[in-house]
């Protein structure tokens, strides 16, 4: 069984006891989510909606909220003197685990 959700603008492939990583949601770890934008549902048939599947829902546990490694821009344009900058981020992230899909 398994579920496809949207959820930061993004779709996602969930399982049950499956652990993902969001965009950071504004909750507190050990808080219970809930969502109800399933774009697909499938157990021993699929359903998919239109845009969404119609009482069909994803419950998960916040497990940790985070920052995940950071990645260096750096920009340069050769020949043009002292033409560069450098840049990090770190993207924030929620870490959650799922708990029942029901359809």
């Amino acid at each position: 069984m398994y579920a496809i959700i949207e959820t930061g603008g993004k779709q996602i492939k969930v399982e049950e006891g499956a652990t993902i990583f969001v965009e950071k949601l504004d909750v507190n770890e050990g808080d219970k989510v809930t969502f109800d934008k399933v774009v697909l549902y499938s157990d021993k048939t699929t359903k998919v909606g239109t845009p969404y599947v119609k009482g069909a829902k994803v419950n998960a546990t916040v497990d940790k909220q985070g920052k995940s490694k950071k990645i260096v821009i750096y920009k340069y344009k050769a020949k043009k003197g002292s033409s560069h900058r450098k840049q990090g981020h770190r993207q924030p992230y929620t870490k959650l685990t799922i708990n029942s899909i029901e359809g």
